[in-house]
């Protein structure tokens, strides 16, 4: 009981100093830091524990807002986009990595990472910079976004596939990547075809 209120007090703690600072954080750095002050090392009684390493943790947080990203841009380009392959390939979007989304969230809770609840600064100017476009424009953006996006994920997924510590974490990396790198595949069929 003493643990809960523990960890209880901590998040608070954590809650409201985001609050005063989110101008300075973002959702992601947000999340990192609360991972990092959760270091088994230093504080665990206070915390919680985390049961993963930093690398780990990073990994899961960079994966929790790029999927979010994915499933936010995919819902704008369902409403904006003309482009059948576009809004098939965004439906896509939204099915798959929310799918990933929901399966990365469960790893997390069972390793007590906290994951970002928001986009991070980048995917939320992409979002807001797409959102202003329109017919063809608009298209030609997200695909692009789309290609550049995956590209990183894919890296990503491997890099963690090959170098994770946590057997939970790498099991999902290396599943995740090949979804990955069909997208892929399929944005670079649409973007080829939009030439």
């Amino acid at each position: 009981m003493k643990k809960l209120i523990y960890v209880m007090a901590i998040s608070a703690s954590a809650l409201a100093f985001q609050a005063c600072s989110g101008e300075n954080k973002d959702a992601k750095e947000s999340a990192d830091s609360l991972n990092q002050a959760k270091d088994t090392t230093t504080n665990e009684a206070a915390t919680g524990g985390i049961a993963v390493d930093d690398a780990d943790s990073k990994f899961a947080t960079t994966a929790a807002v790029g999927g979010m990203a994915e499933v936010e841009l995919g819902k704008l380009a369902l409403q904006k986009s003309s482009n059948a392959q576009v809004k098939e390939f965004a439906t896509m979007m939204v099915t798959d990595h929310g799918n990933a989304n929901m399966e990365l969230m469960t790893i997390a809770k069972t390793k007590n990472i906290t994951l970002p609840t928001t986009l991070d600064a980048d995917h939320q100017k992409k979002l807001d910079d797409l959102s202003k476009k329109s017919g063809a424009d608009f298209d030609k953006a997200y695909v692009s976004d789309m290609i550049d996006g995956h590209k990183s994920t894919l890296k990503l997924m491997e890099d963690e596939s090959k170098n994770a510590k946590d057997v939970e974490l790498k099991g999902f990396a290396t599943k995740t990547a090949p979804i990955v790198q069909s997208h892929l595949v399929m944005i670079n069929k649409i973007n080829d075809s939009m030439k």
